[in-house]
């Protein structure tokens, strides 16, 4: 097994072992639904697109390949934070630097989002406020607890919290008071790109560095799980470092394998691969709602990314795609989102053991199970399996709490 730290420009040694690995790889036959090859103007499109300040120093990451199983990559964005997971981070790239004083937004008392957002506002200097789900639980872990460390967290009774858009708004007026104003994402992206006639980022950039003396306090509502259309840049600014010739490259047929909580992360890729055009699957593993749910997420997130960053899209094939670029799949074991079924940990635990890798069993032991069984199929064939490991090892603490008896089997 080899362990790679990608950078910038790799090492003789990792970028002769990742194209070796890749040598002999053919593009896919694409079933319907699949995403098709871009127009040639795709690098330039990115190119323009990514031309912004960014949260993260650079979309760099690892990749790791199975001793066992040749035909099997991870992508370990779950070592991008120790206390961020690989996703949230990657959707909270090009959001951040979008908020100037607060973000408000919420989550379930164990959500990694909430935490994200609390870390990733606090190292910032900026102020975050959480509203959590339900009740406070008697000894805070996980999620919760670093939420409650670097956020401002409020407990919403469940009735209330069943209409997230009254609520979020509702508190975000609390925070902004009368002298202070109220804004989603989705209203400052196209504020920013109507009013543009030249370098559109310019326009966002001069926005967030204001001070606080020449304007308001500016409260951004944050959409649950970070699923608006500018959290896609993040993503799509990691697909186009991972296309580099000397890591996965543009040409080379790949199955893209990811955990889809509310699918933002899922579309981001596909629409990542579809601007480059790259010959690359996305198969998500549906965790968190329906088949029909999830195609309507990609639909909105398509058509708000489109009308957002409308300004780079003349001529871009992108204005012919609406949805169907991501090949959403149902989890081997479906169950409620959330759940943990009897022996998912000690599948957690074999996986560490054997790999190195920690996986918990809500959201990454999902596409890895997936993965697996794809690079089995493909042991001998010339397509590889990636696998986005999106993080989630503080959650497997909030689980320990609510499946003490599944945890107490590993001590046996």
């Amino acid at each position: 097994m080899f362990d790679m730290k990608l950078q910038g420009s790799a090492s003789k040694g990792a970028m002769a072992a990742i194209q070796n690995g890749f040598h002999s790889a053919q593009l896919l036959h694409r079933p319907q639904g699949c995403v098709p090859k871009a127009k040639p103007n795709g690098e330039e499109f990115v190119s323009k697109l990514l031309d912004r300040r960014w949260a993260l120093p650079n979309p760099d990451t690892k990749i790791h390949q199975d001793d066992q199983n040749p035909s099997f990559y991870i992508v370990r964005d779950d070592l991008l934070h120790p206390l961020v997971n690989g996703n949230k981070a990657r959707k909270l790239d090009g959001l951040l630097p979008l908020i100037e004083d607060h973000s408000v937004t919420c989550g379930g008392c164990q959500s990694a989002h909430a935490a994200a957002v609390a870390v990733s506002c606090a190292e910032r200097g900026l102020k975050s406020h959480l509203l959590l789900r339900g009740e406070q639980p008697e000894i805070l872990t996980g999620y919760n607890l670093i939420s409650t460390l670097y956020g401002n967290v409020t407990y919403v009774p469940r009735s209330l919290y069943a209409d997230r858009d009254k609520m979020l708004k509702s508190h975000a007026d609390l925070v902004a008071g009368n002298s202070g104003y109220v804004v989603r994402f989705n209203d400052i992206l196209e504020a920013a790109f109507t009013t543009q006639s030249s370098s559109t980022s310019d326009f966002i950039q001069m926005d967030a560095n204001r001070s606080a003396e020449n304007h308001p306090r500016k409260v951004v509502i944050v959409n649950e799980g970070a699923g608006d259309a500018v959290a896609i840049l993040g993503v799509i600014r990691l697909v186009h470092y991972l296309s580099q010739n000397h890591l996965l490259g543009k040409e080379r047929a790949l199955k893209l394998v990811v955990d889809a909580g509310t699918g933002t992360t899922a579309v981001g890729l596909a629409l990542g691969a579809l601007c480059l055009g790259l010959p690359w699957e996305v198969t998500a593993v549906m965790l968190a709602d329906t088949m029909d749910g999830y195609k309507q997420q990609e639909r909105r997130l398509v058509s708000d990314f489109k009308r957002c960053f409308s300004f780079h899209l003349t001529d871009h094939s992108l204005n012919e795609e609406n949805s169907g670029m991501v090949n959403w799949v149902q989890r081997f074991h479906p169950r409620k989102f959330g759940n943990v079924f009897e022996g998912e940990v000690e599948a957690c635990q074999q996986i560490a053991q054997n790999t190195g890798i920690l996986v918990d069993p809500v959201y990454t032991l999902a596409a890895w199970e997936l993965a697996a069984q794809l690079s089995e199929k493909e042991a001998k064939g010339t397509v590889k399996v990636v696998m986005l490991h999106t993080g989630g090892t503080l959650g497997i603490f909030g689980l320990a709490q609510r499946y003490r008896s599944y945890f107490c089997a590993l001590k046996d």
